[in-house]
């Protein structure tokens, strides 16, 4: 290998990097400004496909990456807050998403890059403000995108005295079969080793903006690369559930059927279209790639239930699946790729830990008045799923911490992690009661009918606050948390008052020992669950002022 082939590698390989630096810087930019838009979007979600298709193409748009939106809708899958009819118009949108990347790089804007990457810098280093400098990180996004582009194009210059280098491109389009699976193949392995379409296809408009790749030869790259993109999506589904791996080749098969149908009947029609619309290989290169997503998505969205039908034979259902149980209902690592996202998930978790833990104290309630031991043995086996759907949400935020986010998503998380503790140790005074309640079966105490109607009022009052805490948390509401702080000094006064009146009851003979201690040990914990409460309260207070 001459020094000059060396260079020309060298060359091309820095200005890749330094595009999919820029394109990342790009799309983190995009991203945390857009970040509200897609919570609201994701949340959004119907059964409508159609609906789908424009999420999925509006996300890729922000994260610049179609495989990173197959393999989230992966990690919403896998977690059973997406179904498979959902997930397929997000991927088929994705697809057509990531025609942006094309489309923009297509044009010759190095020119401003500099200047772009300048004021970007200079915004970022000067301004205080959060929001504006996540827009000059798009900005300097965007400048480093199009100098790695521009690096690309000088060093494919000198290939195009290479006479050999320009026979090899242009036999990918000369009609033969086999030079055409060729094609394809070339392009599903660069994408497949890369990890993305997107810098595929900027290498080919680099090609294509030096003369040296016609469109006959790259329309069937580009067709390769769109096969190659579902290998990320595929991998990230080893281990995860089945309808995970399922909605994984959906992407596969889609893509595949779509390259099938244009390589034997519409090459030529797409090829003649694209040359009609514009004479520079590197725009008729975009849109031949747009044109070939928009038209498969249109094609085959209307069979998407046969596609489904199709994935389920391939990837049956078997009975230890369909009873098969996940203490965490949101969360998966493949969201981390997308922390305005993963910030939603977390949330929703946190609001599940907390919907186990009201059942826990509605147990405690039944355990404590009740006559059963099996009572308070509910709400143990309810405190050891608490502490494992605890433990997990706690290790998931770790590594959300470790991940680039926003200084505002930083603060979150930190109030979130107190409240997952919180939750967590209402969880443990829940158990303690039940303990108590053993002890009342097994030393056969009794409670007067004054002593139940206190114990019930002290957990209508705490069972209010606990309940409003989760409201809050949900809702965002400082309102409804300022109730349960004001709540929270009347049920320490009632917790001394029926305090008071208990050992007035036990001085007068009317309640035992044991009684006293049983009642006393109920009236501690359930004081120290609204104190949670009200940790809670705080918290939320403090996250939205």
């Amino acid at each position: 290998m001459n020094s000059v082939a060396i260079k020309i590698i060298f060359q091309v390989f820095g200005g890749l990097g330094l595009f999919l630096y820029g394109m990342k810087i790009m799309s983190d930019g995009l991203e945390q400004s857009a970040g509200n838009k897609m919570e609201k979007i994701i949340e959004a979600l119907t059964q409508n496909k159609f609906f789908g298709v424009v999420v999925g193409a509006f996300v890729t748009m922000i994260i610049q990456s179609s495989s990173a939106t197959t393999v989230m809708v992966v990690g919403f899958v896998n977690a059973g807050i997406m179904t498979l009819t959902q997930s397929i118009g997000i991927i088929m949108g994705a697809n057509i998403g990531t025609t942006f990347t094309a489309q923009l790089v297509a044009f010759d804007l190095a020119a401003i890059a500099p200047i772009a990457i300048g004021i970007g810098v200079m915004i970022k280093l000067f301004s205080k403000n959060e929001k504006v400098a996540q827009y000059a990180e798009i900005l300097i996004g965007f400048g480093i995108l199009f100098f790695g582009m521009d690096v690309m194009k000088d060093a494919m210059k000198p290939l195009r005295e290479y006479q050999g280098f320009i026979d090899l491109l242009s036999s990918f389009g000369s009609g033969g079969f086999m030079n055409i699976l060729s094609a394809v193949f070339t392009g599903f392995a660069i994408t497949a080793i890369i990890q993305s379409s997107s810098a595929t296809t900027v290498i080919l408009v680099a090609l294509a903006s030096q003369g040296l790749l016609p469109i006959e030869a790259a329309f069937p790259i580009v067709l390769g690369s769109n096969i190659g993109t579902c290998v990320t999506a595929m991998l990230s589904s080893i281990g995860a559930s089945k309808n995970a791996k399922r909605a994984a080749m959906i992407h596969l098969i889609f893509n595949v059927t779509g390259v099938v149908i244009f390589i034997v009947f519409f090459r030529t029609l797409t090829i003649n279209i694209v040359k009609g619309l514009s004479d520079q290989p590197e725009r008729q290169l975009a849109n031949a790639h747009t044109l070939f997503n928009v038209t498969n998505t249109i094609m085959l969205l209307p069979f998407s239930g046969l596609i489904i039908k199709l994935v389920e034979k391939f990837i049956p259902e078997t009975g230890d699946e369909k009873c098969k149980y996940s203490e965490l209902k949101y969360l998966d690592d493949r969201l981390l790729e997308t922390p305005s996202i993963a910030m939603v998930q977390v949330l929703k978790e946190i609001l599940h830990l907390g919907n186990v833990t009201t059942k826990s104290l509605n147990a405690s309630k039944e355990a404590i008045l009740g006559k059963e031991k099996i009572l308070a043995k509910n709400v143990f086996s309810l405190e050891k799923r608490i502490n494992v759907i605890s433990n997990l949400i706690v290790k998931y935020m770790y590594e959300f911490s470790g991940r680039d986010i926003s200084s505002e998503q930083r603060k979150i998380i930190e109030g979130y992690f107190g409240t997952v503790s919180d939750l967590e140790r209402i969880g443990d005074h829940c158990d303690n009661i039940a303990e108590v309640a053993i002890f009342k079966y097994s030393n056969n105490v009794s409670f007067s009918d004054s002593a139940i109607e206190e114990i019930e009022f002290m957990y209508e009052r705490v069972t209010k606050s606990y309940l409003q805490a989760l409201d809050s948390i949900s809702t965002g509401s400082i309102t409804t948390a300022r109730a349960i702080l004001e709540r929270e000094g009347e049920i320490d006064m009632l917790e001394k008052k029926l305090r008071k009146k208990h050992i007035q009851r036990l001085n007068e003979g009317k309640c035992g020992p044991s009684a006293g201690i049983v009642f006393l040990d109920i009236l501690s914990n359930l004081e120290r669950i609204a104190d949670h409460a009200s940790n809670i309260a705080f918290t939320v207070i403090e996250k939205n002022e």
